[in-house]
């Protein structure tokens, strides 16, 4: 498949991070030049808050869809790794109730967009080195009909793949919610289950309160920890995950990347490396 290159966004991002650090040399080359001593409060040189996920009050939450974030570390045809095919998505745990008697534990891996064909992503320890190995991307609506549904390369190393819709596929609906997988077969010839990862997502419009202050502000990092605060994890993710790969060895930038996947609890997979950004077809 294609993979999404959104180049005007990240330059504009890059440029804006890249800004910042220009900005406080600027302001500390003034700062050297001669004049009376002023008293002026002290001001941080670095940013204090990072990108943290909160998630989102009811009901803004979706339909509970039980998931898998991880897959099974290993399976026969498949080889140990010390890190399973993960999804980067929130997990958390609630109870399904069936009858006032019936209560099972549901592990529920969701998350919100606004996007109308937003970016998947996963790590994925399985490489395209592996003979007859194969993975696919599906998603499918409420009556389980395929929205999308396509192979996907995998890594040439361990590695975060992004994996997005193309403009071929019509745009998420608003307020509904939609079941996504990733399933990896590392030999096409066994007759076994494939190691996997499923879950939901569901579109939603913004308010205008959360509106106001992206529109309140032109840095990239803000408008990151302004979704992030506010539940909607695909785009704090996909606006992070596009700086960060072009951004790779900015140490601020992997400190916002490492601080959004730990408040997931991902701490496991918080430095592995990204791939490439996903193309459009």
């Amino acid at each position: 498949m294609k993979w999404i290159l959104t180049t005007t966004l990240i330059l504009s991002n890059t440029t804006q991070y890249s800004a910042q650090a220009a900005d406080q040399t600027k302001q500390s080359v003034i700062n050297k030049q001669p004049t009376q001593p002023v008293k002026t409060p002290a001001s941080p040189q670095q940013p204090t808050s990072r990108p943290v996920f909160k998630l989102p009050k009811a009901p803004a939450l979706l339909s509970p869809i039980s998931g898998r974030r991880a897959g099974m570390a290993s399976r026969d045809d498949c080889p140990a790794v010390p890190t399973p095919l993960t999804a980067l998505v929130p997990f958390q745990e609630g109870q399904k109730v069936a009858t006032q008697t019936n209560k099972s534990i549901i592990r529920v891996v969701e998350g919100l967009t606004t996007s109308e064909r937003p970016t998947f992503w996963f790590y994925i320890p399985y490489t395209k080195h592996l003979s007859n190995s194969s993975a696919e991307f599906s998603l499918q609506d409420s009556a389980e009909n395929d929205v999308y549904r396509n192979a996907i390369a995998l890594p040439s190393k361990p590695s975060i793949i992004g994996i997005s819709l193309p403009s071929t596929v019509a745009s998420l609906e608003v307020d509904k919610t939609y079941h996504w997988y990733l399933k990896v077969h590392c030999d096409q010839e066994a007759p076994s289950v494939p190691v996997y990862v499923e879950g939901g997502i569901k579109r939603i419009n913004l308010d205008s309160r959360v509106i106001q202050q992206l529109e309140a502000t032109t840095d990239p990092r803000q408008k990151i920890i302004i979704y992030a605060k506010e539940g909607i994890w695909f785009d704090a993710l996909n606006m992070l995950a596009k700086i960060h790969i072009y951004n790779y060895n900015n140490a601020s930038i992997q400190q916002d990347w490492q601080s959004l996947l730990q408040s997931i609890n991902l701490d496991n997979i918080a430095t592995a490396p990204l791939g490439n950004l996903p193309n459009r077809q």
